[in-house]
């Protein structure tokens, strides 16, 4: 096993997604750029008894293009994403995980839901046929922790194993999780991320109840938009996203292609409210200084802001104020951005795919924008990158995330540099 200390680098060599865009990296990159919206009607099923008809849902997704048909049908839909997303980012990072490493190589995934799709389905069942005709499938396709736990048998990684659950900053604890595992030598490499689909009729009525969704069905692409006074609710998307992160020794050592470097993560709670922020974004203003601080990064060195940036009015308003505490001056000069404009909000997968993004930015030297800015909202007066991508050098950036139950989740990369 890896040695016990809090000294090592961390650094990013691999990169999967599967999203609303594409069902790769390069796709998924090349849409945000080009200011591509993923939303649009919902497919799954007949949406029209809802009050919200659209999403951002995975498009031409085929499981037995991935999988055997026995496998794939005893894969819910957000593990099937999340093991393809394995893969290319295993792929990626040129990592070969046999038995002279694989314990010191471990999965760690987000998802705020879990198996929703399997759930709704088997209580059809169970209504319809009776107790005896549940798949004894239901459990192991049901919980959060199954996306973990089948791209660890996917890959063969035998290191720490297991499932953040934080909503909507699942995937970005699921990354700072492995963070600091690494730095405290419980692992050598991590795979990842998060992942998340549940865009079902019970999804879907449940944030309408919550009255957290659009209802701008007449233009789904532009229903997502993120700090404009026309904003009206979230976009719920679905999909993956993962990313090999390793201690510098062990990527060096194995002549792994570096991404970027992991440098901070931040973590806090609102103790607040069950789905609003905080006023004024508390929690997130201590979860981004906490993580800067760990970066050892001053608010004037941030280049790019991948913003939590719902859609929603209290969100939006609040994420702005608390970039302007934490940045004060630099806050104005500071691109900002939600990909969430284009992806619609992948719940639990939302902050792996935002961190993703981050990264590509730095390696790519390219900020994605913010689509949908067609209102400037008051209250929401930074640099939000509106419509054209920005070319420059990102030496640091922040990825923020924010969930129901006040969780606030923050991570710090930097492009990668020698000692």
């Amino acid at each position: 096993m890896a040695e016990m200390t809090w000294n090592h680098r961390v650094v990013v060599t691999g990169i999967g997604i599967v999203s609303p865009l594409g069902l790769d990296v390069p796709s998924t990159w090349d849409a945000l750029l080009a200011g591509k919206s993923g939303v649009s009607y919902i497919s799954a099923f007949d949406p029209e008894p809802f009050e919200t008809h659209i999403a951002a849902e995975v498009k031409d997704f085929t499981p037995t293009d991935h999988f055997g048909r026995k496998e794939a049908r005893h894969m819910d839909r957000f593990v099937q994403f999340a093991v393809v997303a394995g893969r290319e980012a295993v792929q990626h990072a040129h990592l070969k995980i046999d038995d002279s490493n694989g314990a010191d190589i471990g999965v760690v995934i987000g998802s705020g839901i879990g198996g929703l799709i399997t759930l709704s389905q088997q209580f059809q069942v169970l209504a319809e046929k009776g107790p005896s005709r549940v798949s004894p499938f239901l459990v192991p396709m049901m919980i959060t922790d199954m996306a973990s736990g089948q791209v660890s048998i996917d890959t063969g990684a035998k290191g720490p194993n297991f499932c953040t659950t934080s909503a909507c900053a699942s995937g970005s604890d699921a990354i700072g999780t492995a963070f600091q595992l690494i730095k405290g030598g419980h692992a050598k490499a991590m795979v990842a991320g998060g992942s998340e689909a549940a865009i079902t009729p019970i999804g879907i009525a449940g944030f309408n109840a919550a009255r957290a969704l659009s209802t701008r069905n007449g233009e789904p692409e532009k229903a997502c938009r993120p700090f404009d006074a026309q904003r009206d609710g979230f976009v719920i998307g679905e999909g993956a996203a993962i990313m090999v992160v390793e201690g510098l020794g062990f990527a060096r050592a194995r002549g792994a292609p570096i991404i970027a470097e992991l440098v901070g993560y931040g973590t806090s709670g609102d103790a607040y409210h069950l789905t609003a922020p905080a006023e004024g974004g508390d929690g997130s203003v201590r979860a981004m200084r906490a993580a800067m601080s760990q970066a050892n990064v001053q608010p004037d060195e941030v280049d790019y802001i991948n913003a939590h940036g719902t859609s929603t009015l209290l969100n939006d308003k609040y994420e702005t104020l608390a970039i302007k505490t934490v940045f004060e001056e630099h806050a104005y000069k500071v691109p900002i951005s939600s990909t969430k404009s284009m992806t619609g909000h992948l719940i639990g997968a939302s902050a792996a795919l935002e961190a993703a993004a981050t990264v590509l930015a730095i390696n790519r030297g390219e900020i994605p924008p913010t689509i949908n800015l067609e209102y400037p909202d008051p209250d929401c007066d930074l640099d939000y990158t509106p419509y054209v991508p920005r070319r420059g050098r990102v030496k640091v950036a922040l990825s923020n995330s924010l969930g129901f139950g006040g969780h606030n989740s923050v991570l710090v990369f930097r492009e990668f540099e020698e000692e």
